[in-house]
């Protein structure tokens, strides 16, 4: 049974919490729920105000989208009749399986625990309650939450993009930015939600894709703020190559046209023109805001809040509430998207675990697995176990087709198909299933091996089975995503796929995992603020620590900052945080020193550095990469040489110097995307915006008499530093977009500069005659890093390092032992770096802590009698897996390196490679299959 737990009282301090849990009964048995919708379909009660899915009032038991319990329904105890007025249960009597149960009953569980993380979440705005565009009354009018329901394949139309009040299908969808966001009318919030902009790309692109590029799309907006990590091409290609439209203009009102469902907008376009536009949908974009629920908690937690009601941090400490021992991650803290909170996550946990390094392993408890079964002549017994996805694949793809057909295969004696083959519930009867039935290969058809295929190999090895006796088929990506407008060939690929997985699987043996000791020691590449944090976060955690930084001292670009967005003294922190890295025991700092070669693999790197004239080898079992990134300097001669000119770093030293040439200014600029978001640097550097901001109020602070322009083509203050934009224009900085397509010039004068524009709502030139002009430049990595090539990690397009997966590991690379924060994964502000910096620390430890790690048993082997001695295999292989072997003269696989990628394999000329799991006579005995 699942419950919802709910913390009702909080005692002790750092170390030594004790928390009162009340659990409330979900009143739904999740493990027996099959999500029938028999409940839904019964019930009366519909509740106000609350629309599932752009479908219309949702009833008192519905459908929980949950990742973790995936499409089962719970119980809404306000408006269930039978829970508050003791008479309807009619979902109790119709549930064919008897998951609805009333008599659970609340429960009180306390807790003792050293360290409390809170990841409350947040909760979308609710358009309805101050309703100017007809939302809850006009069912075309939907919530962007609502869209992507829409559009899911899981969803209430199949994945079919239809307009709600006719089912047909939409020729014009307009999405309305800042809903709730940016506005500090009635209930909307000041701040900027940070995801809008981002999602409504994607949402538009999706729905272009779902119309087969028969629809009109359009963005209206604010500012468009496309400032994460390769957000900027995203929209770039939004709107070059897939026509998205994207409107400059805030709308206020829709007005409906009953006869046709159609929705009329009135706006004003660049041209200033007056328009009148209608559109089949409208789709609110709407902000992310802080919980009630999430109030309550922190109040019982005894954590201060903003003005906003987010969990209060600091820059400095980004992760840490005002109670010590209590850490925040996630969107209660400000509003992010998802690659920020799992950061936060990682850093939050990090930040914990250094506070309870003493208590690691005291209290842990080993799964005990069974032993694994040797299946050594036993004859072939294959399970294939076919997913539904919901209708995600069973959609397109005739599921109980492609079931009768694999009872038919050779070798298989047990076929079922399931709703979601992921969830605990099916994983647990798998488990069964295979004990039960003897099964010693399997064959899951399902979604994508990339994120699913460990999950049920743990399942295989749950039930006893070796985990490498398993082959996936992806019959979501490969046939109800690529074949969505033609089931049936959808369903006869599926067929053939599940074919050639039965043939390989009878073909594969056990293969044996390496098990490896970890060096304990960490090497961390960089010295400025987030080498110096991921440094000190190891060494919290009792791990000796290298910090190898190629200048002369410490710090980095913080060397020359003034203050955070919020206002804190960056100085002040710097030096505090140099001062105990340098008093720090468990770290070891190498000043002008130089990464000359590198050796080996995750747990057990051999590092050369050259530090002064001698050279020596650093031995570690994790590498942090935090290299940062240098200011772009201008290429204009004229802005290169005139006095009159800066860049933003630049004018921040000397706001820190309390330069003399700052006295007496009568006029001041700031010229923002210098560098960025252009053809050869298309990305947002995204510190820019709020840094020019920053200074700017404080050139006003020191001089309130000085005119201060700032020319802009989006403002980008994002999330919170909203606050800070809305400050500035109030005390009277002006903030000028200009036409970028059209150019801007600037020309020396006797006594500052001139800079000539088009001002893009005047649709006119302008000129200022400005005393300083300070540009806001682009962040720039080191393309071509040599430790891209010493660490076999890439580099994207821009030359920031490229992360293994943008969601799921965020700061880990694809080679494993290695991870990446700071400036040198993206731009980003201090607090961010800091984070990031917390979150790889934390992904090491992961790593150190076990001490020993297992490596994949899908390697390449050599069969020396075959082998010609050529090399090829060690010329081609990116780990440097393969070696020629000193005493026998034969290629040799490192299987500790070898990531199974083939390649050797595949270049071998006299076939002496093999690569385990991927047999010649398995491929042959696929293709075979089919034929």
């Amino acid at each position: 049974m699942h419950t919802l737990s709910e913390v009702s009282a909080i005692s002790g301090e750092e170390g030594n919490f004790e928390i009162t849990l009340i659990e409330h009964p979900r009143y739904v048995d999740t493990d027996k729920c099959i999500a029938c919708g028999a409940c839904a379909e019964k019930c009366p009660k519909k509740v106000p105000n609350e629309y599932d899915s752009g479908m219309g009032k949702r009833k008192a038991i519905y459908v929980k989208y949950d990742q973790a319990v995936p499409l089962k329904y719970a119980i809404d105890p306000e408006y269930c009749i039978k829970l508050t007025k003791d008479k309807c249960g009619n979902c109790e009597k119709i549930c064919p399986t008897g998951a609805i149960r009333y008599d659970d009953e609340e429960k009180q569980l306390k807790l003792q625990v050293g360290a409390i993380i809170v990841a409350g979440g947040s909760e979308t705005y609710d358009p309805a309650g101050h309703d100017t565009y007809g939302y809850g009354k006009n069912p075309n009018v939907v919530t962007s939450l609502e869209f992507e329901r829409i559009l899911s394949a899981s969803g209430p139309y199949g994945g079919h993009m239809v307009r709600p009040s006719d089912n047909k299908a939409p020729k014009k969808i307009a999405w309305l930015q800042c809903i709730g966001s940016r506005d500090e009318h009635l209930d909307g919030k000041g701040y900027c939600s940070g995801v809008c902009c981002t999602y409504a790309v994607k949402e538009a692109m999706l729905a272009k894709e779902h119309a087969g590029g028969d629809l009109n799309a359009a963005i209206f907006y604010i500012d468009i703020r496309t400032n994460g990590k390769d957000f900027e091409r995203y929209y770039n290609r939004a709107r070059d190559e897939h026509g998205v439209r994207f409107i400059k203009s805030r709308v206020t009102h829709i007005d409906p046209d009953e006869k046709t469902g159609m929705s009329l907008i009135r706006y004003v376009d660049e041209q200033g023109r007056k328009v009148e536009e209608p559109f089949d949908m409208v789709v609110l974009s709407v902000g992310l805001g802080a919980t009630a629920k999430g109030r309550e908690l922190t109040e019982t937690l005894g954590i201060k809040l903003d003005h906003y009601h987010f969990v209060s941090t600091g820059s400095f400490k980004p992760v840490e509430t005002s109670r010590p021992g209590i850490f925040v991650c996630g969107a209660c803290q400000a509003p992010k998207d998802i690659p920020s909170s799992v950061i936060d996550s990682s850093a939050a946990a990090g930040v914990a675990g250094s506070f309870l390094a003493e208590s690691r392993w005291s209290r842990t408890k080993v799964q005990e697995t069974l032993k694994q079964r040797n299946i050594k002549g036993e004859a072939v017994r294959v399970g294939v176990f076919v997913c539904r996805c919901g209708t995600n694949i069973a959609g397109t793809v005739d599921v109980p087709a492609v079931v009768d057909f694999a009872k038919e295969l050779p070798g298989v004696v047990f076929v079922e198909d399931n709703m979601f083959s992921c969830s605990q519930d099916t994983q647990d009867k798998m488990s069964r299933v295979i004990q039960e039935h003897g099964l010693n290969r399997v064959v899951v058809a399902a979604c994508t091996p990339k994120t699913h295929e460990a999950l049920f190999q743990e399942t295989l090895i749950n039930a006893g089975l070796n985990k490498y006796l398993f082959e996936m088929v992806n019959i979501r990506n490969q046939c109800s995503w690529v074949h969505k407008d033609n089931p049936a060939a959808a369903t006869l690929k599926a067929k053939d796929l599940v074919r050639m997985a039965v043939v390989k699987t009878g073909l594969l043996e056990p293969l044996t995992e390496p098990v490896l000791d970890i060096n304990q020691n960490a090497l961390i590449i960089g010295g400025g603020i987030a080498g110096m944090e991921a440094a000190r976060n190891l060494s919290e955690q009792g791990y000796e620590t290298y910090l190898v930084e190629h200048n002369s001292q410490l710090g980095g670009n913080a060397l020359s900052l003034h203050e955070t967005w919020r206002g804190e003294d960056i100085q002040v922190y710097l030096r505090d945080l140099i001062k105990k890295i340098k008093e720090d025991d468990r770290i070891n700092v190498y000043l002008d020193a130089e990464i000359c070669e590198v050796e080996g693999f995750a747990g057990d790197f051999k590092t050369m550095i050259k530090h002064g004239r001698e050279r020596r080898i650093l031995e570690h079992g994790v590498t942090i990469i935090a290299t940062g990134a240098s200011e772009y300097l201008p290429e204009d001669p004229l802005l290169k040489d005139s006095p009159a000119v800066t860049t933003g770093l630049a004018f921040q030293k000397m706001l820190l110097e309390n330069n003399p040439r700052l006295v007496g200014m009568r006029t001041a600029v700031f010229l923002q995307c210098h560098g960025s978001r252009i053809p050869e640097r298309p990305y947002c550097s995204k510190v820019c915006c709020t840094q020019s901001i920053k200074s700017a109020l404080e050139l006003k602070k020191r001089d309130p008499g000085i005119r201060i322009y700032i020319l802009y083509r989006d403002m980008r203050p994002y999330g919170l530093r909203e606050d800070l934009y809305r400050e500035a224009r109030m005390k009277g900085i002006t903030f000028l977009r200009y036409q970028f397509e059209k150019g801007l010039n600037t020309e020396a004068q006797a006594e500052g500069i001139e800079i000539r524009f088009t001002d893009l709502v005047l649709r006119k030139e302008m000129i200022i005659r400005s005393d300083l002009l300070v540009l806001a430049s682009a962040i720039v990595p080191e393309k071509k890093n040599p430790l891209s090539r010493f660490y076999k990690v890439s580099q994207n397009e821009d030359g920031f390092f490229a992360e293994a997966h943008v969601k799921l590991r965020p700061v880990d690379f694809a080679t494993d032992g290695v991870f990446v924060c700071g400036l040198a994964h993206s731009p980003k502000p201090i607090d961010e770096s800091i984070a990031q910096a917390q979150a790889a620390s934390a992904r090491a430890v992961t790593l150190l802590s076990a001490k020993r790690i297992t490596v994949s048993g899908t390697v390449a082997q050599v069969d020396p009698i075959y082998c010609s001695c050529c090399g090829v295999c060690v010329a081609i292989c990116p780990y440097s897996a393969p070696q020629i072997d000193e005493k026998t003269g034969k290629a040799a696989i490192q299987s500790t390196l070898c990531k199974g990628c083939g390649l050797c394999v595949a270049s071998c000329r006299s076939g002496a490679l093999h690569l385990k799991g991927f047999e010649n006579s398995q491929i042959m005995g696929m293709i075979e299959g089919i034929c």
